[in-house]
Order: structure tokens, then sequence, then C-alpha cells
């Protein structure tokens, strides 16, 4: 079971800048795997030489566990993003630890001994679940812009709110799974070397 925290103990804080601070930025992405977009992200990060996080949603990873081991193979960060994407802000401690639990486990059936250093909350609705990823070795991962991908408003459109949100060691949520986004790979793959021209460095977020 969850262990209490002691009396007086700090709340976890949730992680939304990067390791690196100044002009640098991570890249994030949540609920897949999905293929084919996931896969063809993968070969635009591999072509730039960036590393991303990869917020894993378990049933997703049920059903593609060979591009979750993929993600691993190619040197990726891997995050907890529940099993069924369930908004977990009422959620008691123990229900949040099972589902984690399972979607961990679910992950490391995909790629055996996997590390999975976060957990992101789905909707960001993060209620207990900060404190109880906390207790199961996770940090919780939040992010300082989400550029609404979910919204498919184009390519272009992803690009500018790329470029003109973007701060000094902002984490960025985007989205590899949940629908069609092949707008966000297009628009991963153009800002890119937008950003290195303008002297930004590509980073993980921070451990804590």
């Amino acid at each position: 079971m969850a262990h209490p925290a002691p009396p007086g103990t700090p709340t976890p804080t949730v992680v939304d800048s990067t390791r690196g601070g100044g002009r640098s930025v991570s890249f994030t992405f949540d609920d897949g795997p999905n293929p084919p977009d996931t896969l063809r992200l993968l070969g635009v990060l591999r072509r730039h030489r960036v590393e991303a996080v990869f917020c894993l949603w378990g049933d997703h990873v049920r059903r593609h566990p060979e591009v979750v081991r993929r993600i691993a193979a190619d040197g990726h960060t891997l995050c907890n993003h529940g099993m069924h994407h369930d908004d977990m802000a009422s959620w008691p401690a123990e229900r949040i630890r099972a589902d984690l639990l399972k979607t961990s486990a679910a992950i490391r059936a995909a790629v055996p001994g996997a590390r999975i250093p976060y957990f992101r909350a789905p909707y960001g609705r993060w209620g207990q679940t900060p404190a109880v990823a906390a207790d199961l070795g996770m940090r919780a991962l939040g992010w300082r812009l989400a550029v609404g991908d979910w919204e498919s408003p184009g390519t272009a459109e992803l690009i500018r709110r790329l470029r003109e949100g973007i701060t000094p060691g902002a984490v960025v949520l985007m989205h590899d799974g949940g629908g069609d986004r092949s707008q966000t790979v297009d628009a991963v793959d153009a800002i890119i070397p937008v950003l290195r021209s303008e002297g930004w460095r590509l980073s993980l977020p921070a451990r804590g």
C-alpha cells in the first residue's frame, strides 16, 4: 500500500523545467504509442539527434509493445501516463497506486527493466498523484507550454505557437497519440533546426 507521508512533509513538486536551464527546451509527447505517427516522430528525432520524453498510455502500450521497444531503443525517456487516461484528481491514493503500478507493469512487459522516471497525470489533473508517484520513484512531470495540437490547427500554426510560446527552460507538451498527429510530427521536424539556429538547446526535464 502507499505509505502516508509524515506530518509536515512537503507535497512533491511538479517538474516543468529543463535540466539545462537557460536557452534550453524539453519536448514531451503524450498518449502514444500510436503508429504510424509515433514511428515517424522517432525518425524525425533520430535525424535531428534529439532526446524526448514519451508519456505512455497503458492501453496503447499493450496494443503496440513493439513501438515502445523502438522508443526505448532510440534512447528516449519513458513516462507513465496512466492505464486508461482517466482523470485521477479525486481518486484515493490506493486507486492511483494500483493504476500507476499496472501502467508501469505494461511498459516493462514491453521493455523488461525499463526505467520510468516520470509520471504525468492525464489532463494535468493532479490530485494526490504527485505524492503517490513519488512513493513509486517517479517525479510528476508537468509543462510550461501546451501547443494545443489536439485541435489540429495546421502545421504552420503549431510552428507559430512553438516559436512564440517557448521560454527559457520550458517543458513543452505535445502529442504523438490520441488521434492523427501528423501535423505535430511535421511541426517538430520544421521547428528543431529553427530553434537551434536561434541558440536553443534541446534538453530533458529536470530530475528534481
